[in-house]
C-alpha cells in the first residue's frame, strides 16, 4: 500500500494538464485508475487519446517500470504489457515529479471477465497466461506481483493482458512487491527469490481465486490447507495435479506447466469416451501372422483403418475426376458446330 506521503505527493484533479518538462507533451487528468507502492496511475488524455499516466515521486522507480516495459516491446508478437508512449518530468508546485505514459488497456480483469462469460473460458485464458509468462521468463524477468488485478482481458477475442508492472523483477533479485494471497512466501512454500516458479505459484493460487472469489485467510497455512481448499471445490478437483505441482515449485518453466494443464484438458474431454465398457480384441498383427481362419474378421488398428480410408478418399477422388472429365469432354463433343 502506498504511503499517503507520496500520494498527496502526486495527487492530480481531473481536469489537470500535465505538461513534460522535456518532450513539452501536454496531458490532461481524467481521473485516477489506482495506486500502488511507488506511484499513482491516472487515466488521461492525450490528442484525443486516452492513455495511462503514472507518476511517482521516485525517480529510480520509473526509470525501473520504463525499462521492463521496453523489455516486453522487443519480445516479438507478444503483448504483455502495455506499450510505452512517453517518459518525462513534471514540475509542480517546487519539486519535480517523475512520469511515464504508456498504452490504456480497456477491459474486465480476469474475475471479472469469468464471472461475465463463464467457467469455460478458464483453461483457455490460462494458457494464454502461461504462453505470455514463458515469454516473460525468456527475456530474464519475473512479474512478481501476479494477481487478477492485474490482469486484463481484452477482445474479442478474449486476450489476457499484464498490467501495472511496479512488482516486475529481474531475475535472481528479491521480488519488489507482492500481494500476500498470491506470495509463495506468505505461505510458507518457499523464499521471495524472483524465478520463474514464483510466478507460477501464482498462477496456481489465481487458479485457486476463480473457485474463491473472495479468496481466504490464512489459518495453519502451508500446503495442507491449500490442498483442503482444493478439495472442496469440484471446479478445481480436476486440476489438483498441475496446481499442487506448482504450489511446491515442481514447475521450473512455465510452458512445462502449460503442457500438464493442456493435457488435463485433453484428458477431461475424452473422458466419457474412456468410460465405456473395455471389450479385449485380438491384435490384428498376430492373428494375420497365426494364419487362422479368422483372421480376416479380427477388426483392423486404428492405424491400418485410417490408411485404407485415406487410400479410399484418394481412389474416391480419382473416380470423380474421371467422370467429371468424361461428362466434360462428352459436352463439348456434343456441342461443337
Amino acid at each position: 500500500m502506498m504511503n499517503h506521503t507520496l500520494k498527496n505527493q502526486c495527487k492530480a484533479s481531473p481536469g489537470t494538464i500535465i505538461t513534460g518538462k522535456w518532450h513539452a507533451k501536454k496531458y490532461t487528468i481524467i481521473k485516477e485508475l489506482g495506486f500502488g507502492a511507488n506511484g499513482v496511475v491516472y487515466l488521461a488524455k492525450h490528442n484525443d487519446t486516452q492513455v495511462a499516466l503514472k507518476m511517482s515521486d521516485n525517480g529510480m522507480s520509473i526509470t525501473s517500470e520504463v525499462n521492463v516495459l521496453k523489455s516486453f516491446a522487443k519480445v516479438q508478437g507478444h503483448s504483455l504489457g502495455p506499450c510505452l508512449l512517453d517518459v518525462d518530468d513534471w514540475y509542480y508546485d517546487n519539486s519535480r515529479i517523475s512520469f511515464y505514459v504508456m498504452e490504456y488497456i480497456q477491459g474486465p480483469d480476469f474475475l471479472s471477465f469469468l464471472q461475465t462469460k463463464g467457467t469455460s473460458w478458464t483453461s483457455v485464458l490460462f494458457l494464454q497466461l502461461l504462453n505470455d509468462l514463458e515469454q516473460l521468463h525468456q527475456s530474464g524477468w519475473v512479474f512478481g506481483d501476479l494477481k487478477p488485478e492485474n490482469l486484463i482481458v481484452t477482445g474479442p477475442p478474449p486476450k489476457i493482458r499484464c498490467i501495472d508492472v511496479g512488482g516486475t523483477t529481474i531475475q535472481g533479485r528479491a521480488i519488489k512487491e507482492f500481494t500476500e494471497f498470491y506470495d509463495r512466501g506468505y505461505w510458507g512454500l518457499g523464499s521471495r527469490k524472483a524465478e520463474s516458479s514464483y510466478d507460477l505459484f501464482a498462477v496456481a493460487m489465481i487458479m485457486i481465486n476463480t473457485a474463491y472469489p473472495k479468496r481466504f485467510t490464512k489459518t495453519t497455512g502451508g500446503l495442507q490447507q491449500l490442498k483442503n481448499a482444493i478439495r472442496q471445490k469440484q471446479e478445481l478437483i480436476k486440476f489438483e495435479p498441475v496446481i499442487l505441482k506448482a504450489l511446491q515449485g515442481q514447475y521450473i518453466q512455465a510452458k512445462q506447466m502449460r503442457a500438464d494443464l493442456l493435457a488435463l484438458m485433453t484428458e477431461s474431454k475424452s473422458f466419457p469416451a474412456q468410460t465405456k465398457p473395455q471389450v479385449n480384441k485380438p491384435d490384428p498383427l498376430q492373428a494375420r501372422q497365426a494364419g487362422g481362419k479368422d483372421a480376416q474378421s479380427v477388426p483392423l488398428s486404428r492405424q491400418s483403418y485410417r490408411q485404407r480410408k485415406k487410400k479410399s478418399g484418394w481412389m474416391e477422388f480419382l473416380f470423380i475426376s474421371i467422370v467429371l472429365g468424361v461428362l466434360y469432354a462428352w459436352y463439348t463433343f456434343n456441342n461443337l458446330p
